[in-house]
Parts: structure tokens; C-alpha cells; sequence
């Protein structure tokens, strides 16, 4: 393994993979992100399957689903020997006759991926003696993560420092040059990491009429007191902002989709008990566009309910 090469987990991942294909063999290893109900792959070395980085499985079609519950072993020189795994959706989606892996865990225990590899073909029993060295590697790879995955929090709140001066002046959120910046670099860290994250697209329903009958000085009123309440539903960790005139914008960092439509109540009640009337869109992050697609996607939905009413 080439160690002077590894200077963070994605390139720590890289060698692992390159290494244990050389040592073992398998057309396919992977570093994958188990994120809810999906297995995506953030890293592979692939020999013919043609799987590439971003692709997305269903985790419980797979054999590491099995393999984390107990259902099979780490190393399967024959997959198909193994009831759980011949069972597994997986294998009518792709050739396999034999498999590796093992859960990547974060430093309380909870699962974060696999480092795993499959082969159309049975492999040697023999392959089983190297248990313990792939062990190793993948210890190593979660110690490397928790590291990285730590000093991504510290990165993400002194990137929020930075760009203090990239504020909107009446409401004291981040304004359009703020969220494209802090947006980006959350973008990079969902495809190193995996991150599921999530955008929320809000826009006045009458700020129009509010300047028009009552003056702008209310209408400023308005923006300030939907701004206010943006800020206090919102996590430490999330994004606010005024992307401009009544829209706003709330991105939320490693969020599901289930805690996200949670925190979509949350600011549905908290903007009617402030008395803001608003259009909001929500939108996961599709590894396939990005965090760009889903503001679209979510400006998409906020004009749907908009013209709705």
C-alpha cells in the first residue's frame, strides 16, 4: 500500500481498495454510506461491474445489511452457501459468487457504511485467513473518518465565521453571496461523505400587499419578524438565509428525509403563530444533482403551493 499517497479518508480509501484488490482479488471493492434506507457508494475499485461513485442501492437489498444484523459472515467465499445472502435482492441485480465486508462505524458505535467487495465468481476458502488483516484496514478507515468527520464540524462553523460579512443588512441573515458560498462547500462534503442534506425554499405570500396598503416600513417589518422566526426553529448547524426581496432559504445539513419533513412543521407553525403567511419548498439532496438541484427542485414545489392557493 502506498501510505505516503494517503493524506485524508478519501485517499486512505482509495489505497485500502487498490491494496485489497491486489491482495484478494474481486472485481469490485467499495466504501459505501448507509444513509436511511439508501446504500450509496462513495468510493469503488471496479473491474467490470461498472458501478461507479454516487450510485445509490437500496440497503436492504444488499448483503451488507445481512452481513451488519448477523445474518451472514464478513467473509463468504461461496455467497451463494449463505441463505441470507442468496436471498438477498442484490444478487438478482448483479453476479455474485462470493463477498466481503464489514461495517465502517463512527466513535459511538453507530453504523456509517461498509468496506465491501463482491465477485461473480467463488473464491478459495482460503480467503477467509485474511479476515483479520481486512479488519484492520477497515478499524483504520473508521478511525481515519471520525477524525475527518470531526474536523468537518469545526471546518463547517468557522466556514460560518468567515462569511459573517456576507449578511443581509435588514434581517442580519446570510444573503445570496453568503448561501452560494456556505452551499458549495457543503456541497463538497456531501459527495466526500455521503451526507444526506436537505433545502427549504420559503417566499412571503403578501409582502406585496402588505407595502402596498400599509408601506414599506411594514414591509420590512414583515421580513424581519419571518427572518426572526426562520432563525429560532432553525439547528446550529443550519443554513439561513435571505436569498432576496420576500424568498428565503434554509439549508440543513445531515438531515433525513423524515427529520427534515419534521422540521417542515416546525416552521409551518412557527411562521403562523408569527403571523407570516408564506409558500415553502422542500427538497432532499439527489446525489445525481446536488445540492443546486434540489434548490431548484424546491423553488419548483414552493411556486407550485404558491399558485395553488
Amino acid at each position: 500500500m502506498d501510505t505516503h499517497s494517503i493524506r485524508d479518508f478519501e485517499s486512505a480509501g482509495q489505497a485500502v481498495l487498490s491494496f485489497l484488490h491486489r491482495r484478494l482479488g474481486f472485481n469490485l471493492w467499495m466504501v459505501t454510506r448507509k444513509e436511511g434506507d439508501d446504500w450509496i457508494v462513495l468510493q469503488t475499485e471496479d473491474h467490470g461491474y461498472g458501478v461507479e461513485p454516487g450510485t445509490v442501492f437500496r440497503w436492504a437489498d444488499s448483503f451488507c445489511s445481512e452481513m451488519v444484523k448477523g445474518n451472514g459472515p464478513r467473509i463468504a467465499p461461496r455467497s451463494m452457501d449463505i441463505p441470507a445472502y442468496e436471498a438477498a435482492p442484490i444478487g438478482r441485480q448483479v453476479q455474485i459468487g462470493s463477498y466481503v465486508g464489514l461495517p465502517l462505524v463512527r466513535s459511538d458505535g453507530s453504523l456509517f457504511g461498509t468496506l465491501c467487495a463482491i465477485h461473480p465468481s467463488p473464491q478459495p476458502e482460503s480467503i477467509v485467513e485474511e479476515q483479520e488483516l481486512v479488519e484492520l484496514l477497515g478499524a483504520m478507515l473508521s478511525t481515519i473518518l471520525q477524525a475527518e468527520l470531526n474536523a468537518a464540524e469545526q471546518t463547517r462553523r468557522s466556514e460560518k465565521l468567515q462569511v459573517e460579512a456576507m449578511t443581509d443588512q435588514l434581517t442580519g441573515l446570510y444573503n445570496r453571496r453568503g448561501w452560494d458560498r456556505l452551499l458549495a462547500s457543503e456541497e463538497e462534503r456531501c459527495m466526500r461523505y455521503g451526507h444526506p442534506a436537505a433545502v427549504l425554499i420559503i417566499d412571503l405570500d403578501d409582502l406585496k400587499t402588505v407595502n402596498d396598503t400599509q408601506g414599506h416600513a411594514a414591509g420590512d417589518a414583515l421580513i424581519v419578524r419571518a427572518s426572526a422566526t426562520l432563525r429560532s426553529v432553525a439547528r446550529t448547524s443550519d443554513i439561513v438565509a435571505r436569498l432576496g426581496g420576500d424568498e428565503f432559504g434554509i439549508l440543513l445539513a445531515e438531515v433525513d428525509r423524515s427529520n427534515a419533513q419534521t422540521f417542515l412543521k416546525r416552521v409551518r407553525t412557527a411562521l403562523s403563530e408569527a403571523n407570516v403567511k408564506a409558500s415553502i419548498g422542500l427538497a432532499m439532496r439527489d446525489p445525481a444533482v446536488g445540492l443546486v438541484g434540489a434548490c431548484l427542485a424546491a423553488d419548483k414545489l414552493m411556486y407550485e403551493e404558491k399558485h395553488s392557493r
